[in-house]
């Protein structure tokens, strides 16, 4: 943590530079951020990593109204509210993002986010943030497939079953893989499967194994949610494990939902946040992150099936409540996780990207 910074920084406004916040210091953010009442958030689905609760959670600890902006947009969906409302201070303008890791030194590169280091810094690993608090990691988890047992009775273990003839109009992705960070991993991750593991072939894999989905028959173009799992309409679909897990509970039973971490192609992403250099409530974003990475917000994460950036210090205090760690899937299924480097995702972003609609040809909505 930097100590050199005066709290009169810390609380300024209109401050831009990096900061860290001190313990004696939180009342007087808390202070300002009550000033500001308000904070703008996008892309966060209230399933997604428990952030249901943890919204209301910041409404009912601080009583500053959030304002969610587009719960299903994608990390691409976010970089893009932040240029299109450069001069806005109005309600579409997002305060803070939540984006796959690869976004976040483009958007630094872009001048779209600010510097600000919470005060549990020193305990978030130093490989997934920026040295210069611009982006941090938040949770992350692994691509798994989502399958409603009630329709598909043999469940698929492995990338290659899902080319099988049982499998026709039933596999989609989770988002758009021409801008959600989720569904570009999903085809990374089933290309680095068909690639027997080489990060260098697999985006090009990853492609044309979705070409043969689609010409099988066996891919929807339809982003795969809890309701269109229920319903029959995406009955396998390729997501996070947690988003996956937390559908499951949500579920109830109704339909019966397996949760399978693939035997190869196990890919693991991480998340980032980050506030906005354009964030009309900058006070508000910088307490939200402060809630967002103290011990009760990475424990919020931890309840949505997310293993937050903090978890190994969690643990070794110590922190994590016995029933909590028996609600995770077995460790075993992730021994095999690849967490691919930032230059890995910015070659497989663009390729995927770029590519999807000249190699798959599919429009996915």
């Amino acid at each position: 943590m930097n100590k050199k910074l005066m709290a009169a920084v810390v609380l300024s406004a209109l401050s831009v530079g990096a900061s860290a916040v001190h313990a004696q210091d939180l009342n007087s953010l808390i202070k300002a951020a009550k000033q500001e009442g308000e904070l703008t958030t996008i892309a966060l689905p209230h399933d997604w990593c428990g952030y249901g609760d943890l919204v209301a959670g910041f409404k009912a600890k601080y009583g500053i109204k959030v304002n969610e902006l587009n719960p299903d947009a994608g990390s691409g969906d976010e970089i893009e509210a932040i240029k299109a409302n450069k001069g806005n201070k109005g309600p579409q303008a997002p305060d803070v993002i939540d984006v796959g890791l690869s976004f976040g030194p483009q958007a630094k590169a872009a001048g779209l986010i600010q510097p600000y280091k919470v005060s549990t810094w020193n305990s978030i690993p130093a490989e997934v943030k920026d040295k210069d608090g611009y982006w941090y990691g938040d949770y992350y988890g692994v691509l798994a497939f989502e399958v409603n047992t009630d329709i598909i009775k043999k469940v698929p273990a492995d990338w290659a079953d899902l080319l099988k003839p049982e499998y026709k109009n039933a596999v989609a992705l989770a988002g758009d893989p021409r801008t959600a960070n989720q569904a570009i991993m999903g085809v990374y991750a089933a290309g680095l499967s068909q690639a027997a593991g080489n990060p260098a072939k697999a985006a090009d894999a990853g492609l044309k194994f979705f070409s043969q989905l689609n010409k099988n028959g066996n891919f929807v173009p339809v982003i795969g949610k809890a309701a269109s799992l229920a319903q029959g309409t995406t009955p396998i679909i390729v997501r996070w494990d947690y988003n996956a897990l937390a559908d499951r509970d949500t579920l109830k039973g109704n339909p019966k939902v397996a949760v399978v971490v693939p035997k190869s192609g196990v890919v693991a992403g991480v998340y980032v946040q980050a506030i906005s250099a354009y964030a009309p409530h900058p006070n508000a974003a910088k307490l939200w992150m402060e809630y967002l990475y103290s011990d009760e917000g990475q424990l919020g994460w931890l309840k949505g099936y997310c293993h937050p950036s903090r978890f190994n210090d969690l643990a070794a205090r110590k922190k994590v409540p016995a029933d909590l760690l028996s609600k995770l899937p077995a460790a075993a299924s992730y021994k095999k996780a690849v967490f691919p480097t930032l230059e890995q995702q910015e070659v497989y972003k663009a390729t995927i990207t770029k590519q999807w609609d000249s190699v798959v040809g599919s429009n996915v909505k």
